[in-house]
């Protein structure tokens, strides 16, 4: 039996950057854009508030480009705040890279796992009825996050758990288990 699971963005993540106000390293972009145009030069930005002091950064979205060679749809998004937006310039990394900013996903995602009625009840227990478990899991967007953390609250045990059964060979993937991961990937439970 095929489980698909789902990792979900529940909101825009944490960005690590240095507050030139108070030197905190966390800012909180909220979908809030600042476009200003110069004569037939454009700058936009996407902003972001420290969470300590409330300090605004500004992110380099657009910088001195001509009107006319940006996209009206882009430009549309702009003025009106879209938070897609924001999210998916969070998720490019080029972005990320220009404006030297990082990502912190910590309590931002939230896993799917479709219903899956196992996720009350013990492995051993789920076992009893199954022989084996395949589980996919998908990512709704590139979140970092250790397969090993995954499995454990997808299944309701402890990560501690969940090395053992890697060990034992009970738990087995196609790709590492240790690590941080943000694809696709599959994993197998055996009895």
């Amino acid at each position: 039996m095929l489980n698909s699971w789902v990792v979900i963005p529940t909101c825009l993540p944490t960005v690590i950057r240095r507050c030139h106000a108070c030197a905190s390293e966390r800012f909180r972009a909220g979908g809030k854009f600042r476009v200003n145009a110069n004569h037939k030069l454009i700058d936009a930005w996407l902003l972001a508030l420290c969470t300590a002091c409330g300090e605004t950064t500004k992110l380099t979205v657009l910088e001195r480009m001509n009107v006319r060679s940006v996209r009206p749809e882009l430009l549309d998004r702009l003025h009106d705040n879209d938070p897609g937006l924001a999210a998916e310039l969070l998720q490019d990394p080029v972005f990320r890279r220009r404006n030297r900013v990082a990502l912190d996903w910590d309590n931002a995602w939230r896993l799917d796992t479709g219903g899956s009625d196992h996720l009350d009840r013990e492995v051993s227990d789920v076992m009893e009825v199954m022989e084996v478990m395949d589980v996919s899991v998908r990512f709704a967007a590139r979140i970092p996050v250790r397969p090993v953390r995954l499995v454990a609250e997808g299944c309701g045990l402890s990560r501690a758990e969940v090395g053992r059964l890697i060990t034992e060979g009970r738990l087995v993937s196609a790709v590492r288990l240790s690590g941080r991961i943000s694809g696709d990937f599959t994993f197998t439970l055996k009895r």
